[in-house]
């Protein structure tokens, strides 16, 4: 091997690693405005077909209960009168067609006591199981996390950059 083929070699792999690292980031950054929008589709389509979203409340197995919690009536009433999904960019590590990705979000609703003002809900600590297949990345298992004070949601957050 020359060196100029080592070069490009070393080169094409950066590319590729960066082109996957923008890829989940994408992914990620779909999640918010599809999800306060109302575009069940669009959230459910970020998972694998038989992908997971666990959070504190229960977990959703499969894109039918994420379609089906998108339009349910507790998440309609949430975005029909004010609320922004917000997340931090997100440590991403790789490894063939796995990733993780952890960040925090965070969940503002319009406050009901203050017409012109909005009030943070809930933070949590997110951690994402990515898989590529089919040369796109998908969802396998999102976990979020309460950040109340609990060590497993420190965990999280402590597991995705240790």
């Amino acid at each position: 091997m020359t060196d100029s083929t080592a070069l490009i070699e070393s080169l094409l792999a950066r590319v590729e690693l960066l082109e996957d690292k923008l890829a989940i980031t994408e992914l990620l950054t779909t999640y918010s405005p599809a999800v306060d929008s109302g575009s069940a589709d669009e959230v459910a389509n970020l998972w694998l077909e038989d992908g997971v979203y666990d959070v504190d409340t229960g977990a959703m197995h499969g894109r039918g209960e994420l379609r089906a919690m998108v339009h349910s009536a507790s998440h309609q009433n949430w975005i029909m009168n004010g609320a922004a999904h917000m997340m931090t960019p997100a440590h991403i590590r790789i490894d063939g067609n796995k990733a993780v990705a952890t960040c925090h979000s965070q969940l503002v609703i319009k406050d009901p006591e203050n017409p012109t003002g909005f009030k943070v809900l809930r933070i949590t600590a997110n951690r994402w199981e990515l898989i590529k297949t089919d040369g796109e990345w998908k969802v396998e298992l999102r976990t979020n996390a309460l950040l109340d004070g609990r060590p497993e949601a420190r965990a999280l957050l402590a597991a995705g950059v240790t």
